[in-house]
């Protein structure tokens, strides 16, 4: 199960990567998705941002358990990838259409999950 959070964390790190290339060929223009500060704009850089940082929590969670998987641990497990599929998706989907904005609950709460578990489990 870790062994899912360090390759899920790689893999959100290099889909940053790629995202963070496409939209930086548009970011040169100053009426990019309305303008810089646009709501569009704002949630579009969020999402990028949120993959590349989520991917790292997926990596520092997977080397900061303990090899012996708990109940806990396969929940916190769960909570992250969640987390690092559903709050870039969110963000990207509500850039496109504002009400989907009410959705972040779902990465929300999947990511308290997570970091709730990983601390009842304990250090490693």
């Amino acid at each position: 199960m870790i062994t899912l959070n360090w390759y899920f964390g790689w893999v959100l790190i290099a889909s940053a990567f790629g995202t963070g290339a496409i939209i930086g060929l548009f970011f040169h223009r100053d009426n990019f998705l309305d303008g810089y500060g646009s709501f569009r704009r704002r949630l579009l850089r969020l999402g990028h941002i949120a993959q590349a940082a989520l991917g790292m929590m997926n990596v520092l969670f997977s080397i900061s358990v303990p090899t012996t998987e708990s109940f806990q641990t396969q929940i916190a497990s769960w909570g992250f990838v969640i987390g690092g599929i559903a709050m870039p998706m969110v963000c990207f989907l509500s850039a496109w259409k504002k009400p989907f904005r009410h959705l972040f609950f779902i990465p929300v709460v999947a990511l308290f999950v997570g970091v709730i578990q990983t601390i009842r489990n304990g250090p490693p």
